[in-house]
């Protein structure tokens, strides 16, 4: 590269090819971010532009993102969301050229609402790392979708955005119970990934104020999940490991047992079970025995899970 950009006259389309038979890192590369940084920045831009946006193989336009994350300013922002979408591969350095960029946050934002799997992991660290409070309130409420890979991020969210200072506002906010509780399900099994329930501070409050509020909430397929699998590991796993008292463990664990046993929350996971849903079939197959979930009387679980 700096061959090529020592030659003002040298066309974007020079590089089209020429990184076919070398390993092109999808995170930052300082040699990469080096020689964007010692050549004329205008030149820089304008080949990376060009490699995004006429690029035909990954290698290519992963050279021109990475250009553009070293030194493109506002005006490509739309191009690097653009190519963010394609997520698992040109996530990590979108991600990072939002990271520098005045208005970076927003642009962020738009691309964590429409990616998933690594894609997300990236754009969600990316955004914990900023710790901008106009993110904040996405971060609360739909930072995890569910992916187990959510598991990277979920302990992080927990702490840049103080959910122990918010939880006065789940009285209020039935999103956020919701996805306070896919929080708390994914740190209860993400050992080797992310922040476990034992390792964070305040487990213990965040998980008494969920049992709180959400068997004021109507019935749904995913609460009654959500609320079984908190419930299987306070009854399989020791206080430790939920980061709560015996006394804690015990009291959370009989009131996710009694939401679970209401009529409507029964009702409700026997028609997802007959209507296939992967999550009440799970629960059927591989809840502990000690359980008892009335809403699967009739199948026997799987001892073993």
């Amino acid at each position: 590269m700096d061959t090529h950009f020592a030659r003002a006259s040298a066309p974007p389309s020079e590089l089209a090819d020429a990184f076919h038979d070398v390993y092109v890192p999808i995170h930052r590369n300082e040699h990469i971010a080096a020689a964007a940084e010692r050549a004329d920045r205008e030149s820089v831009r304008r080949t990376g532009r060009w490699l995004v946006r006429y690029g035909t193989d990954r290698c290519s336009v992963t050279v021109g993102l990475a250009l553009l994350a070293a030194v493109g300013t506002a005006d490509d922002i739309p191009l690097i969301q653009t190519i963010g979408l394609l997520s698992d591969h040109f996530g990590p350095l979108a991600a990072h050229a939002f990271e520098r960029q005045t208005g970076g946050v927003e642009a962020l934002l738009w691309l964590a609402e429409r990616v998933t799997g690594w894609g997300r992991v990236y754009v969600v660290e990316a955004l914990c790392r900023l710790d901008d409070p106009a993110a904040r309130p996405w971060l609360l409420h739909k930072a995890c979708d569910g992916d187990s890979l959510n598991g990277y991020f979920a302990g992080h969210v927990a702490t840049v955005t103080k959910l122990h200072e918010a939880l006065a506002d789940l009285d209020t906010d039935s999103e956020m119970v919701d996805h306070v509780g896919r929080l708390l399900h994914l740190m209860s099994d993400c050992g080797g990934m992310g922040l476990t329930l034992a390792r964070y501070p305040h487990s213990g409050a965040v998980l008494e104020a969920h049992a709180r509020q959400v068997g004021l909430l109507g019935a749904t397929v995913e609460r009654y999940f959500t609320i079984a699998v908190l419930a299987q590991h306070l009854t399989t796993e020791s206080p430790e490991a939920a980061g709560c008292t015996a006394a804690q463990q015990e009291a959370l664990r009989e009131t996710y047992l009694d939401v679970l046993d209401r009529e409507e929350w029964t009702q409700v996971a026997r028609a997802g079970f007959v209507a296939d849903d992967n999550w009440m079939r799970w629960l059927a197959d591989h809840r502990a025995l000690q359980l008892r979930l009335r809403a699967f009387p009739d199948r026997e679980p799987d001892a073993e899970e």
